[in-house]
Formats: structure tokens, C-alpha cells, sequence
């Protein structure tokens, strides 16, 4: 007798909701280096929510924090912003918060 191939059946429940928690376990650990992989993970978790959708605009507001923190050397919310006048600061190359990061580059 030959053998006969066995088909695995697998079921996958529907993903529940987004919800505001989905969105900031992705955005807490950002840093600069992932911020578009990330911003790019929660567009498809909001995709098919509702233009007017609470989750949904706060999901659109966390995308454009990663997009300044892709432009940026670190989120720095959890404490105060050092001046650039400090002694060296034009020295350090990146350092751009997200609430002021570079302008993309041309080209």
C-alpha cells in the first residue's frame, strides 16, 4: 500500500480588536532604528478600523511619533531635554528627540 499524505487541519480565531494597549506595546520599546518597522505594524493593526475609530486615531498619532523618531536619536519622553547649548552638544551626532528631529534627508 502506498502512503498516504496527511493534511493537518488548523483553525485561527479571529484576532480581537485592536486595542489602545495593542498599540503601545508595539510604540513603548521604540528606538529610531525600528521606528518604521513599527510604524509599518501598526497601520495594518488599524487598517481595517473605522476612519473615525478612537483606536484608529490613536494609532495614526502613535505612527506619527515613529515617524519623527525614525528622524531622531531616541524618544526622550521620560525626562527633560538637554539643552543644545550645553558644552559639546554640536558634537554629538545624533542627537534629535522625536519632538525635534532632523529634517529627512533629500535625495
Amino acid at each position: 500500500m502506498v502512503g498516504r499524505s496527511q493534511v493537518a487541519v488548523v483553525r485561527v480565531r479571529a484576532m480581537a480588536e485592536p486595542t489602545r494597549d495593542d498599540i503601545d506595546a508595539l510604540v513603548g520599546p521604540a528606538t529610531p532604528h525600528f521606528a518604521y518597522q513599527l510604524r509599518a505594524r501598526i497601520g495594518a493593526l488599524i487598517a481595517d478600523l473605522a476612519p473615525d475609530h478612537p483606536v484608529r486615531r490613536y494609532g495614526e498619532e502613535k505612527m506619527e511619533l515613529l515617524d519623527r523618531l525614525g528622524h531622531a536619536s531616541s524618544k526622550a519622553e521620560d525626562g527633560p531635554l538637554e539643552p543644545r547649548s550645553r558644552i559639546g552638544w554640536e558634537t554629538v551626532p545624533s542627537s534629535a528627540p522625536a519632538s525635534e528631529p532632523l529634517p529627512p534627508r533629500s535625495g
